[in-house]
């Protein structure tokens, strides 16, 4: 059976009914994003590392234990997961949360930027420097960016993940955009 085409829920049900490969397709589907979402909350490659692989044990008990329900959203769940255990972390450490932005992914896509950087050198400045400012950001703030961008979640997810209303949830990106704009303003930075 070819398991790459089927669907979250197709996939969540095989692997109830014995098909392990099932899991991996499902878990190799979103790992990026997941991981991403978890190491720009953190900001430190191992911690994100064992947050991740603590995501992934919580979904496969959940799934197991026959607590899942599936609504055709396994990803928005999946990181709602690991977004909790971040949180969970932050409660129990009592270390502000700081996002970083990781290789190889482009926030610049904010400014309209992004197809216009051809060289990589070029690319990583401007990853480097655009990391710099949302790091800069409120927390209120870059956690919605993040959110947002790189684990392309909804504004409804992104308000049932934050406890905030939807509202609340685009005024954040809204003002973390103008604040980002306005420091490459004033900072003087060229993206291209």
């Amino acid at each position: 059976m070819q398991l790459f085409h089927l669907s979250d829920a197709e996939l969540i049900h095989e692997y109830i009914h014995g098909q392990e490969h099932a899991l991996e397709v499902l878990i190799n589907r979103y790992k990026d994003k997941v991981y991403t979402s978890v190491y720009m909350l953190v900001k430190d490659k191992y911690l994100a590392e064992d947050i991740f692989q603590d995501t992934f044990l919580k979904i496969i008990k959940t799934i197991k234990d026959g607590r899942y329900s599936e609504q055709g959203k396994f990803l928005p769940w999946a990181i709602r997961v690991a977004h909790n255990l971040c949180m969970d972390h932050f409660r129990r450490t009592r270390n502000q949360v700081l996002v970083t932005m990781p290789d190889g992914q482009d926030i610049s896509v904010l400014f309209g930027a992004g197809d216009m950087a051809s060289d990589g050198i070029e690319k990583r400045q401007v990853h480097d420097s655009v990391r710099k400012l949302v790091e800069e950001l409120p927390e209120e703030q870059r956690e919605v960016i993040v959110l947002r961008i790189y684990a392309d979640l909804s504004f409804k997810d992104i308000s049932g993940l934050t406890g905030v209303s939807i509202n609340t949830a685009l005024g954040r990106m809204r003002y973390g955009l103008i604040n980002l704009r306005r420091m490459i303003t004033e900072k003087q930075l060229v993206l291209r």
